[in-house]
């Protein structure tokens, strides 16, 4: 089947008390044979593939390789008292690039020939911080890591992908790692297009260069995120979901005790929305309460009609950035395609991400005190919170 109709793995998540990884590791031998590796920061995408379960440690989290049968014991187990307590099937996930015009048609009404509209509109450009000093990780297609922007800046990279090096053959995910951390004086010329330009840049492959992933392979970049101290995760990835699904259990424990290790993950919200005739809801993961969610404003402030909003009582929109029309780096070869205008909930996520390590920088805030002076910096847009959330995010 192809992995744009696909919808799960075959593998299987399971959430494990964080009281006593151990009994969980021992439990789920017990009941249902599996013998779980740990990882204490992150595991390659082959051991992943092949072994029966292994748990990230820091997250209390195991992919595990399961039969029916044994995925029926696992769920028993999770429906009593004991050290198993969610198991959910594992989902395939994709890069979120707005429907029909990806590419946008040229430049903005803002004038861009020193900075792009995003970091004109967050106020970035007038902040003195820069993210020196704050580690932040985007967890997408990869980097290219020859990007003559990027030269002499502190890029560690790591693929979760089998058989694909960190190199992004898809470009999207250059091209949000450019938005969060790259210059403000691109060496190629241009317009400065990134918000923390002085930060160290974790360039994590958990989606593959046609643009899939699944749920293990970002919780294994979540993991080693948080194993490396990353202030900040920025996550333009995620499924679509139906009104009123429930939202991850795995992923909100997830996103707890990556925030208890100072690790604040901000997801795109999602782009199945075709406003005004349809809103569609706030997709996985970003859907969960204690991922930070983020909606697309164009560069008259408008809600970009793509952008995912608040439809139900699951998910909803916390802040909002630019995600229309933006500029950024791109995986090209030559000067003319090294840069590119693109547009999605995609974009306005790493705006909020490198806004977020400026705010690490400046306050030295991390996990829950980070997501609160996100929320209260946020400009107020006359829409409704339902669209936008808090509203537009500012720099310090």
């Amino acid at each position: 089947m192809p992995e744009e109709t696909k919808t799960t793995t075959g593998r299987y998540l399971v959430l494990l008390d964080d009281s006593s990884i151990t009994a969980g590791a021992r439990e789920m031998n017990r009941v249902a044979g599996i013998n779980a590796a740990s990882a204490v920061e992150s595991v390659s995408p082959a051991d992943l593939e092949t072994a029966d379960g292994v748990i990230f440690h820091d997250l209390g989290i195991a992919v595990v390789n399961a039969a029916p049968e044994q995925v029926t014991r696992l769920a028993r187990a999770a429906d009593e008292p004991g050290p198993i307590t969610v198991v959910e099937p594992e989902r395939i996930v994709h890069a979120l690039a707005a429907p029909a015009a990806e590419e946008a048609a040229g430049p903005t009404a803002v004038d861009e020939s020193v900075f792009t509209w995003g970091l004109q509109a967050i106020g970035a450009t007038l902040s003195s911080a820069t993210g020196a000093g704050v580690r932040l990780a985007v967890l997408d297609t990869g980097f290219t890591v020859d990007h003559p922007d990027f030269a002499g800046r502190t890029v560690l990279t790591n693929s979760f992908i089998k058989g694909e090096t960190v190199d992004d053959a898809h470009g999207h995910g250059t091209h949000c790692i450019g938005t969060a951390a790259g210059p403000r004086k691109p060496a190629s010329g241009g317009p400065g297009y990134g918000v923390a330009h002085e930060s160290e840049v974790y360039a994590g492959k958990v989606l593959s260069n046609s643009g899939y992933g699944d749920d293990g392979g970002i919780l294994n970049g979540i993991a080693w995120a948080v194993a490396n101290g990353c202030a900040v995760v920025s996550m333009s990835l995620g499924a679509a979901v139906r009104p009123n699904t429930p939202y991850s259990q795995i992923f909100e424990q997830a996103a707890q005790r990556a925030l208890a290790k100072n690790t604040l993950i901000i997801a795109a919200a999602g782009n199945e929305s075709r406003r005004p005739a349809k809103v569609a809801p706030v997709g996985h993961p970003a859907n969960c309460p204690s991922i930070m969610s983020v909606g697309a404003v164009d560069d008259q402030r408008g809600v970009a009609f793509f952008s995912c909003g608040t439809v139900d009582a699951v998910g909803q929109v916390d802040v909002t950035a630019p995600g229309v029309n933006v500029y950024s780096s791109w995986n090209g070869k030559t000067p003319d395609t090294r840069h590119k205008r693109i547009q999605g909930t995609s974009m306005a996520t790493p705006h909020v991400a490198g806004l977020a390590a400026l705010l690490a920088q400046q306050y030295n805030a991390r996990g829950w005190e980070l997501w609160a002076r996100l929320m209260q910096s946020a400009r107020r847009l006359g829409w409704s919170s339902a669209d936008v959330g808090a509203g537009l995010v500012q720099a310090p």
